[in-house]
């Protein structure tokens, strides 16, 4: 079977419940603090909780938030490709979230940008194999070990670009030598249209795939409205499933791992979309980044 593979920084997500954000120089009381493992643990459990064999490939360290990440990891099955690095823990991400379910960041780089091009290619990564890959990797001291690894994937694995909100950032070159790579684009509204410079949603998947190429997927998500699937020259709206959000973090990333875990178990690409929609309304009613759905909760959603 195909794996689902990531190359990104696993996180711990520190998530500060706030009435609101501060103003500048101001002060709010935060009503609870809870640790989760984030970052790409969110897209890596999701896809283990789907059925698919999920596997990390970047690095992590030794101290109380490693241990974090590699407990939760391991509880759904997820392996690690890589060995933790000495005298270094990995970093963490404080979460302002705000009672609407908005969030806003705050990110402390750790042991997790440690990474080299032969780190990561301890992946192995083999044909029909499902290789994610972040924009948030292409801020240094990420970026040319990322790149040089990148260089090196063989033909036939599905290079899956997430961008997030960086990558429109990134110089032409920067852009260029990812899109080269990328068979499979998944984003967001914001994301897509922030790469086009396209107001009109509709228009950005096909603006997307002829960027890309006429080889690439691409799957631009758009909250409560659902999710386009456009590939072989045609756009699928996919529909959502609303519901009342107590906790959009990891949502996104939830419905990434879904998709990409039903992909590696065969379903074609609306399928797995559909499926993938599901669970991202399931772990919006729930708080924390480890909220994604087993197979059967979505089994039973569905039904």
């Amino acid at each position: 079977m195909p794996r689902v593979l990531h190359t990104a920084q696993a996180l711990v997500d520190v998530i500060l419940e706030v009435p609101s954000l501060p103003p500048r120089g101001g002060n709010v009381n935060a009503s609870s603090e809870k640790r989760y493992a984030g970052g790409a643990s969110t897209i890596l459990i999701a896809a283990a909780r789907a059925g698919a064999q999920a596997v990390h490939g970047g690095a992590h360290g030794n101290g109380p938030n490693g241990d974090l990440v590699r407990e939760v990891l391991g509880a759904d099955g997820v392996t690690l490709s890589d060995l933790p690095r000495e005298g270094n823990d990995t970093g963490y991400c404080v979460v302002l979230l705000e009672p609407s379910a908005e969030r806003s960041f705050l990110t402390v780089y750790g042991a997790e940008r440690a990474i080299t091009a032969a780190s990561l290619a301890r992946l192995d990564p083999q044909p029909g194999d499902l290789l994610c890959v972040s924009g948030y990797t292409l801020f240094e001291p990420t970026r040319e070990p990322l790149l040089a690894f990148l260089d090196s994937v063989p033909a036939g694995v599905e290079v899956v670009l997430d961008p997030g909100e960086p990558f429109a950032s990134f110089s032409a070159e920067v852009q260029e030598r990812v899109l080269a790579r990328t068979t499979v684009w998944t984003s967001n509204a914001d994301e897509a249209r922030a790469l086009t410079g396209l107001d009109s949603l509709e228009d950005t998947p096909a603006a997307l795939r002829r960027r890309i190429g006429a080889h690439a997927v691409v799957v631009v998500r758009d909250g409560e409205r659902g999710c386009t699937v456009f590939h072989h020259g045609r756009g699928t709206h996919i529909p959502a499933f609303p519901q009342r959000a107590v906790d959009t973090n990891g949502a996104g990333d939830t419905h990434t791992g879904v998709m990409l875990a039903e992909r590696a178990l065969g379903a074609d690409w609306e399928s797995a979309a559909t499926r993938a929609n599901a669970a991202a309304a399931i772990a919006v009613t729930r708080k924390g980044t480890e909220s994604a759905p087993t197979r059967a909760e979505v089994d039973e959603f569905l039904s």
